[in-house]
């Protein structure tokens, strides 16, 4: 799991995998195999920092 900024946009699986163009549950495979950090939502779920993933897909983030 990773700390994400507070004012860090957070992604669902669904929106990681649309930006990566895979399936949900391949993005869930990622996390559970290290490749790509998340946090678990007090509800129980999975959120991935869009810095992050950004980052991961070597796109700019734009800082407000």
């Amino acid at each position: 799991m990773a700390e994400t900024p507070e004012h860090d946009h957070l992604l669902t699986p669904g929106e990681v995998a649309e930006m990566f163009r895979v399936d949900p549950r391949t993005v869930t495979k990622w996390a559970k195999q290290g490749k790509i950090p998340f946090i678990w939502t007090p509800g129980g779920t999975r959120r991935y920092s869009e810095v992050v993933v950004r980052d991961l897909l070597g796109l700019q983030t734009s800082q407000s």
